[in-house]
């Protein structure tokens, strides 16, 4: 195994693939329609390639022309990349009769999402059927350090992991309420090792109060994590998580016991 990861470390990168994922990776946030300097400093890429890279992306359909703004915009057509890594999740499948039960007992916001490197990117969603003011798409990554899923996520890691991720994690400050001290983070990761469960107090949006437990693998290592969202007009985040924690932890229980089964099944 170890033969085999040097020699795939040995293969050159495909640079063309990789500038194409950098302009697709340009269009985020409030960057919906870019002209071709803005892709290219985006991407990090020369007007040139950027050029040639949006003509390609055209013609395969993940990108067009938009004549009245004068700027390229994505299609629907990047979806199918997603939906390509969604469709057939044997986490997702298994838990999401979970996740539609805590999110109609809690009447709010119920989230999975996985880790990837020091981000927990969102995988499932069911929001609140009450009035919230934040919308979390499917894909949206979040930083471990300042999440309850994040911090769910990674108490059930070992110690050594969990340093590393913050040696590479970037420990800024979203909202004036997040918490930015390395030694601060770990004690919360400790509680939440403690607890079963982790908190966050409008750590990454103002009003936003979460609960995580993490989902654990079939080898007793964490995959995801499950948040419930509650706002602070209608919670505080002690009432939040005497309320619900206990029916959290009680999911995150059943869909690790649920992609385990499926998995079972898949090598049968």
């Amino acid at each position: 195994m170890a033969k085999s990861n040097k020699q795939e470390s040995a293969i050159p990168l495909n640079q063309s693939v990789e500038k194409a994922l950098a302009v697709l990776r340009a269009f985020a946030g409030d960057r919906r329609g870019l002209n071709l300097g803005e892709i290219a400093d985006a991407a990090g890429i020369t007007k040139s390639s950027a050029q040639r890279i949006t003509h390609t992306l055209q013609h395969l359909g993940y990108v067009r022309r938009d004549t009245h703004a004068k700027r390229w915009v994505l299609t629907p057509h990047v979806l199918t990349i997603g939906y390509a890594y969604l469709s057939g999740h044997a986490l997702i499948e298994g838990a999401t009769s979970h996740l539609l039960e805590l999110n109609v007992a809690t009447g709010e916001s119920v989230s999975l999402s996985e880790p990837d490197g020091t981000q927990m990117v969102y995988i499932a969603r069911f929001p609140s059927h009450r009035r919230f003011h934040i919308h979390m798409p499917i894909g949206r990554a979040l930083p471990m350090f300042c999440t309850a899923a994040g911090r769910a996520y990674l108490s059930r890691l070992p110690t050594d992991e969990v340093s590393d991720i913050l040696d590479r994690s970037v420990l800024r400050a979203l909202t004036p309420h997040t918490v930015t001290d390395r030694r601060g983070v770990l004690a919360l990761i400790r509680k939440a090792r403690e607890n079963g469960y982790a908190s966050a107090n409008q750590e990454c949006y103002r009003g936003d109060l979460t609960v995580g437990a993490a989902v654990m693998g079939p080898h007793g290592r964490p995959v995801a994590a499950i948040n419930i969202s509650g706002p602070t007009s209608r919670w505080t985040l002690e009432d939040l998580v005497h309320r619900w924690s206990p029916l959290l932890m009680e999911t995150a229980r059943a869909a690790s016991s649920g992609m385990a089964d499926r998995i079972a099944l898949a090598r049968a």
